[in-house]
């Protein structure tokens, strides 16, 4: 993507040019940002690419979440969110009033046959009287008890139905979060994970993001083709996810970006977990099963930061990021935390490529 006020670095990858070019602009390192420079960058939707090129340095998140909703439907997706969770909300009251109705018509039940029990053990004057009494309640006994019976039956029936909607619904919506590609987390759902990490102060001590990049990818692109690229991306995908904690957050966040939110760890123990992943891709053959065809090494460099001393979601992914420049940097294959000073070398390296 070129626009009049950002010029593109040249001899690196695609990712880093794209983090150029948003922040040549002073666009937000968002993951749902990077999607829409992403798609901008590789020019798949011209008309896109020349919606963003003429915000030049004057974008704005309204802008570009306007031009997001416009072509990747992203307000649709809400829409159907806010549903979702408004379905799912009657649901479970209306759950809720039926099995209270079916718990009232119990207790009704019996205490009407109690009753009848009751009446039937009292002696009275007048026997025909007592009889006849009787048999009215025991009518109306034999009745409810059915009616509540069937009642009952009915309500069981569709509290089955309704949870089996609410299952649906609950699938629909894990389906909408997910990359099809790699089946990880896609970017709305990263974005709404990191957005959340901040609800929770107390958890933050302990939580860490892990941004991962594949070394050269798009020279692999070019030289197999991006069929090979994809089967890759989801190679990449399964080693980071066997790779990671059981309750690690594990999402592709664009391209070939992959991001690991982990909690309960300490950094030395992040940055084992960082270099597990790097050195279980590095160990990983790359090769065509029928042709023998080798399409690796294939390597990653890995960056991640501290969620502790970050006001916000934005600064805790933009340190991660500076991390991972950093490694990149540094020679690629290499895993780096972040570190105050690095701001500095980034700083620096920008203006050796604005040069």
């Amino acid at each position: 993507m070129n626009t009049a006020t950002t010029a593109r670095p040249q001899g690196i990858d695609i990712a880093t040019q794209i983090s150029f070019a948003m922040r040549s602009m002073g666009v937000s390192p968002l993951p749902r940002n990077y999607e829409l420079f992403y798609e901008a960058y590789i020019g798949s939707n011209p008309a896109l690419t020349r919606r963003v090129t003429a915000l030049g340095n004057r974008a704005t998140q309204d802008d570009l979440d306007q031009i997001a909703e416009e072509f990747f439907g992203h307000n649709s997706n809400r829409i159907i969110e806010n549903a979702h969770s408004r379905l799912v909300t009657e649901l479970d009251n209306l759950l809720r009033l039926m099995k209270q109705e079916q718990s009232s018509l119990e207790t009704y039940n019996k205490l009407l046959d109690e009753t009848c029990s009751r009446i039937n053990a009292k002696s009275s004057g007048s026997v025909d009287l007592l009889r006849n009494a009787i048999a009215l309640l025991t009518r109306a006994t034999d009745d409810t008890l059915a009616h509540g019976e069937k009642t009952a039956e009915s309500f069981i029936q569709k509290s089955v139905e309704m949870d089996a909607v609410r299952r649906e619904l609950d699938e629909y919506k894990r389906i909408a979060n997910t990359d099809s590609l790699t089946r990880l987390a896609n970017r709305r759902a990263f974005d709404e994970r990191m957005a959340a990490l901040f609800n929770y102060p107390s958890t933050l001590s302990s939580t860490s993001l892990v941004l991962i990049d594949i070394d050269h990818f798009k020279k692999i692109n070019d030289t197999f083709g991006h069929p090979v690229g994809d089967k890759i991306l989801a190679t990449v995908a399964g080693v980071i996810r066997a790779s990671a904690p059981r309750d690690a957050f594990v999402a592709r966040a664009g391209g070939e970006e992959f991001a690991v939110i982990v909690e309960g760890m300490s950094d030395t123990e992040v940055f084992a977990l960082c270099e597990r992943i790097r050195t279980s891709l590095e160990g990983t053959l790359f090769r065509n099963s029928r042709t023998g065809v080798n399409y690796g090494p294939v390597t990653v460099s890995v960056g991640f930061a501290l969620a502790a001393s970050c006001q916000d979601a934005g600064e805790l992914y933009s340190r991660s990021d500076i991390a991972l420049y950093c490694a990149k940097n540094g020679g690629r294959n290499c895993c780096r935390p972040f570190e105050p000073g690095m701001r500095k070398d980034f700083a620096k390296g920008w203006l050796i490529y604005k040069g």
